[in-house]
């Protein structure tokens, strides 16, 4: 839900990392599960965590350490975010939106979003990359329902480019530079935190879905309604259920995270530098 409450919050967070000497980043990048390794090579790093924020929510989930990391890369001022609150854990979408918002108060023109996802496309390996092209929302909200806040964004945002052209070229000749295997497909965010059964799957796989998670599609949305410029990433850390005959665990998901942050780390920087 987006209304003047929302606007107000993210604006009090805004000019308290303000205040912090945080504001005129050039990149802000989402940590997802397992993936917060990044933030630990930025330079002349700060950290923030969430609870010290104003209105700012804190995960619970493992692998999501709830700080916000301020440093440089490569001359850019990059906002690390160390982890993410998801609809699942109770929150509203608002709350799954709100560092998006305060982007926007912060005039951050991009993001990165990355999370760990289910590998859907049965040609994906576990550990594999996913750039992500577009998404399928399947969550069953949106952080724009309710009164829309014309400062905030409009009211029926275009939703036609979700994940930037331009970036996601960027991030294709990042890869090839540094020798990374890229895949590209699309992500259908689900709410959870049940695993997804076996025929849900299928169905996925049926709507043209190459990875399954249960984030980043509200967080995209929200940045594009305030005209942010989006790349997505995933990190295919296990294969969905079905696909392999084994259940799904989170250990596994936070194992692949680990296996491939090198791969992760390097893919990021290399971005990061061409912007």
């Amino acid at each position: 839900m987006t209304d003047s409450t929302d606007f107000t919050r993210a604006a009090e967070a805004a000019a308290w990392l303000r205040a912090e000497g945080l504001d005129g980043a050039d990149v802000a990048i989402v940590l997802g599960s397992g993936l917060g390794a990044f933030a630990e090579g930025l330079e002349d790093a700060r950290a923030i965590p969430y609870a010290r924020i104003p209105h700012w929510p804190v995960p619970t989930v493992e692998g999501h350490a709830g700080t916000l990391v301020a440093g440089r890369l490569h001359g850019r001022r990059v906002l690390g975010f160390a982890g993410r609150v998801h609809a699942y854990e109770g929150h509203p979408m608002s709350a799954v939106a709100f560092g998006m918002r305060v982007l926007g108060r912060l005039q951050v023109p991009r993001v990165i979003l990355t999370n760990a996802a289910g590998g859907v496309n049965t040609r994906f390996a576990r550990g594999a990359l996913m750039l992500i092209d577009d998404h399928i929302n399947l969550m069953g909200g949106n952080p724009l329902v309710g009164p829309n806040d014309a400062r905030l964004g409009p009211r029926f945002p275009d939703m036609s480019e979700v994940y930037s052209a331009r970036l996601r070229a960027i991030a294709t000749e990042a890869a090839g530079e540094a020798g990374i295997a890229l895949e590209h497909g699309v992500y259908v965010a689900v709410l959870g935190p049940s695993y997804e059964t076996p025929a849900e799957i299928r169905a996925f796989r049926a709507l043209g879905a190459d990875a399954v998670g249960m984030s980043t599609a509200p967080e995209a949305i929200a940045a594009r309604h305030q005209g942010l410029e989006v790349l997505g990433i995933s990190c295919i850390t296990n294969m969905a259920a079905g696909v392999l005959p084994a259940p799904l665990v989170h250990d596994e998901v936070m194992e692949t995270a680990r296996e491939v942050r090198g791969q992760f780390i390097a893919l990021l920087e290399g971005i990061v530098a061409r912007l």
